[in-house]
Parts: C-alpha cells; structure tokens; sequence
C-alpha cells in the first residue's frame, strides 16, 4: 500500500526556519503532491502544491517565505522550506499525494493519499 510520512517538525522561535520532509514507501515522483496544515480550532488549509514536472503554486498566506521542491535523484521526495516563520504558521502539517501527477491544486479532495502529519510549533 502507498504510505506518505511527514518529518522535520518542531518547535522553532518566530523568524526562524524548518525543513519539511513527504517521504513515500514507493517513488513519489509520478504523483502531485500538496501540503495542509491544520491550526488548532481551525480548518484545514492547504497551502502549496508541486506538479511531478517541478510546476509549483503557494497560497497567499505563505507564498515569498514558504517554498515546495522535489527531489528527482532520490524516490522524489518533497520538501516544504520555511523561512520567516510566524507564530501563526503554528499548526499540525500534512503532506497529501494525488495520483494525477499533472494537477497542482490545494483541494483536500483531490488528493488520494495523506501523512499522518508533522507538528510545528513557532513560539518564543
């Protein structure tokens, strides 16, 4: 069976930075892949996205600090790079994969598999 796992969570002070990791138990490569975040007592927001051509989108709330990329040496794995961290950004962060690797969409619904979530922390 497909499995997703995030890694890479923390606690971290604001303006800080972390390193999120989408690792799959097959090559992720061919699948879309699109990163969520719950905060508590909020919904779920997803917040970027990359296609398995590299084609990348971010939402508002993140886009110029937050950056998605693909490892095309390795079994593809995603990371999430974020930078200036904000004490809002705190929150439970959940790698999701699509099988139709040509869309790139923050719809929960489109996606086919999910992690079990990372938790990021930005306090002082």
């Amino acid at each position: 069976q497909f499995k997703l796992a995030e890694s890479g969570g923390g606690l971290v002070q604001p303006g800080g930075s972390l390193r999120l990791s989408c690792t799959s138990s097959g090559f992720l490569g061919y699948y879309s892949v699109t990163w969520f975040r719950q905060a508590p007592g909020k919904e779920q927001e997803g917040i970027s996205c990359i296609k398995s051509s590299g084609v990348t989108y971010h939402a508002n709330s993140v886009k110029d600090r937050f950056t998605v990329s693909r490892d095309t040496a390795s079994r593809g794995t995603v990371y999430l790079q974020m930078d200036n961290l904000k004490p809002e950004d705190t929150g439970t962060y959940y790698c999701a994969a699509a099988k139709d690797g040509s869309i790139c969409t923050l719809s929960r619904f489109a996606m086919n598999y999910w992690g079990e979530g990372t938790l990021v922390n930005v306090s002082s």
